[in-house]
């Protein structure tokens, strides 16, 4: 029975972590298993990256679906609907023996992946005051990338230890127990004290996708989640431990200390995000740009020289790409801010689309380059290899970047003309503090 009362939202907020938690060990459980997966199919490079780019391009294709159920039926029924998805995906995985299964497997947990977070945003919308909320959503994020740390330990340990049918079949009995727990213990507040979903849930779709991604403010979200998260995503999901074993020589064991680096980058730097938006609300846009900015650096430090990097350089760089993970959820604060709580849901599927787009692309071009710039039937590639490929991040950089500027450049017209005026920063540093 879901819970209602006093202590509701702290039991709510915390299953809807959980969720968010086992969510991402699905997501990225492939990106250390990238070898192992290599040998059982026998893969190619285009034909690896495909496994996740299937994944994630299921994933942002189903975000503004997601979203529209999400208005409709409630965080409860989506989360619980995606966890059974998601388990019935690794439970596939777990006895594929061919690529076209394989595929299948990944297509599923992509589309129980889909509804998960922003699920897990709503219930914090919902359940907690505004001002805590940016906090919170940082939190979630932070407290979820955690299952980035249980992949790179806990999964890499059980594969290396019991092999690839019992690693991902206990995925799938993990994901079926916490369908069971979502369905028992979520729930939304009562509507004396959240706003009552209005005839938004059941607009036709194309009418109702445009009215969210309508304000400016929205599709600053999308930009701002398009650009800071990609370049971590790019590792974690697939690239990391094949680059940093093979290209950069080290162990898998440092490899998978590189990969948990970045993860815990992202969880110290959720927080500091969070507190960063939630009391300077009109400089949101800055903490994305900082963050691009630093990641450009950091990638040109490690690709310009064409020598393996020590290892306190490739942490570093694990440190600084790290942190665009929570600076990417500013987009879901835009979509908070600039959406009604009607459509919040649409709005906030079509701002996570942002980041999974970038990675879609990042992931399957990083591929793409590696199978053209070596030897044909190669799969292991050098670092030369790698220098190329991952050289071509910087176009979908470049288009980030644009977006944010522009679309901020359209959500303050916007906000000026409402009567809310962004000083410039000079301004504002000169400004005394209350």
């Amino acid at each position: 029975m879901p819970v209602q009362g006093r202590r509701a939202a702290p039991v709510v907020y915390t299953v809807a972590v959980l969720a968010y938690l086992v969510a991402v060990v699905h997501r990225t459980a492939l990106g250390v298993a990238g070898v192992d997966a290599t040998a059982r199919f026998d893969l190619a490079a285009t034909t690896l990256s495909s496994f996740v780019v299937v994944q994630l391009v299921m994933y942002a294709g189903l975000q503004i679906p997601a979203g529209q159920l999400l208005d409709r039926y409630g965080a409860r029924a989506v989360i619980t609907a995606g966890s059974v998805v998601m388990a019935a995906g690794q439970g596939l995985l777990a006895v594929a023996d061919t690529v076209p299964l394989a595929l299948v497997a990944r297509l599923l947990i992509g589309a129980g992946d889909a509804g998960i977070f922003i699920s897990a945003c709503r219930l914090v919308a919902q359940w907690f005051p505004p001002r805590r909320v940016p906090v919170l959503v940082q939190v979630t994020g932070l407290i979820g990338q955690s299952g980035q740390l249980v992949s790179a330990i806990g999964v890499a340990w059980l594969l290396h230890a019991r092999g690839w049918g019992t690693t991902f079949g206990a995925l799938a009995v993990v994901g079926a127990v916490t369908s069971v727990v979502a369905w028992l213990w979520l729930s939304a507040p009562p509507p004396t004290r959240t706003t009552v979903v209005a005839d938004a849930a059941r607009e036709r779709f194309l009418h109702a996708v445009r009215a969210a991604a309508r304000p400016a403010g929205t599709r600053l979200g999308f930009w701002s989640h398009f650009l800071p998260p990609f370049s971590a995503n790019v590792l974690a999901l697939l690239w990391g431990v094949p680059f940093f074993v093979t290209a950069q020589g080290r162990s898998p064991a440092e490899a998978s200390a590189l990969l948990t680096l970045l993860t815990l980058s992202a969880m110290v730097a959720g927080p500091v995000v969070g507190r960063f938006t939630a009391r300077h609300p009109l400089r949101r846009s800055w903490a994305v740009l900082a963050s691009a900015v630093a990641t450009l650096v950091a990638w040109v430090l490690l690709l310009a020289p064409s020598t393996p990097r020590p290892m306190w350089q490739l942490a570093v760089f694990a440190v600084v790409i790290g942190a665009g993970g929570p600076v990417s959820l500013v987009g879901i604060d835009f979509a908070r801010s600039f959406t009604a709580a009607d459509r919040l849901g649409t709005a906030t599927g079509f701002v996570n689309m942002g980041g999974f787009t970038s990675s879609v692309v990042g992931v399957l071009a990083v591929g793409v380059v590696l199978q053209a710039v070596s030897p044909p039937g190669a799969v292991t590639y050098s670092l030369d290899a790698y220098r190329l490929a991952f050289a071509v991040l910087l176009v979908p950089w470049l288009v980030g970047v644009a977006g944010v500027l522009h679309s901020r450049r359209r959500a303050r017209a916007q906000m000026r003309d409402e009567g809310t005026v962004v000083p410039r920063l000079r301004d504002a540093l000169r400004r005394p503090r209350a």
